[in-house]
């Protein structure tokens, strides 16, 4: 997925920032799960893909992903959920995929770093269930 790589780290940047705005991301969801894929970089990695909005997460539910809705996830949740448990099972993070399944994909953990730094930056007054503040988070996550 390296074919255009200055629009996937645009890309990118846009996710972090928006999601830090917008305080939530959106994924694909089907009857059987969420939507996935092979890594492109290693075979044995997944990638769970998300996008900004709605619309960009509906232009990629074709193919594999046919009958899949695109669903919301609270900032939050994915930050101290979704990172934390895709950082335990390796899996990696598709950022803002196009319709052709191509993007940058990222662990799990540096983007949720990259998304609190943008929160920090902006004075989000953001709350986790786990964590005090958005420093707190940071740190704790930066250790492992």
């Amino acid at each position: 997925m390296e074919q255009n790589t200055e629009a996937f780290e645009a890309a990118y940047k846009t996710f972090v920032e928006k999601a830090a705005a917008n305080r939530s991301v959106w994924g694909l969801k089907g009857k059987g799960g969420w939507a996935n894929a092979e890594s492109s970089t290693n075979e044995e990695n997944a990638v769970i893909p998300f996008w900004n909005d709605r619309t960009q997460a509906k232009n990629c539910a074709r193919d594999d992903w046919k009958g899949f809705l695109p669903t919301e996830i609270l900032l939050s949740d994915f930050l101290e959920n979704w990172c934390i448990e895709m950082a335990g099972s390796d899996a990696q993070a598709g950022i803002n995929w196009n319709a052709q399944m191509q993007g940058i994909e990222v662990e799990a953990l540096d983007l949720a770093v990259d998304i609190l730094n943008r929160l920090s930056e902006i004075n989000s007054g953001i709350t986790f269930s786990g964590y005090s503040s958005i420093n707190e988070f940071i740190s704790d996550i930066s250790e492992e």
